[in-house]
């Protein structure tokens, strides 16, 4: 366990930008798909799936947000709508977790929502163990409905996160982190 210990203390994000080929192969995928899956879920529900964008679906889908980003802000100047359109394109391999979080008798929405964040960040780490590098983002388009059934969400469903996926062009940056000092407090009775 000492290695995945030290893969957990040094794993860092690499910028979409900075992802290339190669991406996965499908056999490559599929075992960080898995690796994604495995996650808390109470009731067996599978409360979460994944859309894959690959080779040209990734500029198809760009394309296609690109229309909409210009239908909700009409002044958008094209030097934004080519960055919009470029959105998928960044890296090689784009996987979004979807949220399929629905009414239940015995688990909370937001139990079924925690699980597919688990699933996301499972899917980095994934993607990491096979020696390949992912960023986890969101954007303008995760909180708009018509977007979210441009990449192909039903009715219920919202998005999670957009992971690229790629092979590191540069070695990985760590940010600064929080001294557990300022995060950590021990309960005690009031």
């Amino acid at each position: 366990m000492t290695d995945a210990r030290e893969y957990l203390k040094t794993r860092r994000t690499i910028s979409a930008a900075f992802l290339g080929d190669p991406a996965p192969d499908g056999d490559q995928l599929n075992e960080i798909l898995t690796i994604a899956s495995r996650v808390p879920d109470h009731g067996k529900l599978t409360p979460w799936r994944f859309v894959v964008f690959s080779g040209e679906s990734r500029l198809q889908a760009g394309a296609a947000l690109a229309l909409r980003y210009a239908e909700i802000n009409p002044d958008a100047e094209e030097k934004l709508l080519a960055w919009e359109r470029n959105q998928f394109a960044k890296a090689p391999l784009v996987v979004a977790v979807v949220s399929r979080a629905a009414p239940h008798v015995k688990i909370p929405e937001f139990e079924q929502l925690l699980s597919a964040g688990a699933v996301a960040m499972n899917l980095v780490h994934g993607t990491h163990a096979l020696g390949f590098a992912a960023q986890w983002v969101t954007g303008w388009f995760v909180y708009d409905d018509t977007a979210g059934r441009i990449l192909g969400l039903q009715t219920g469903e919202r998005l999670v996160a957009i992971v690229h996926i790629g092979t590191p062009s540069v070695p990985p940056v760590d940010r600064p982190r929080p001294p557990l000092a300022d995060i950590v407090s021990n309960w005690s009775p009031a």
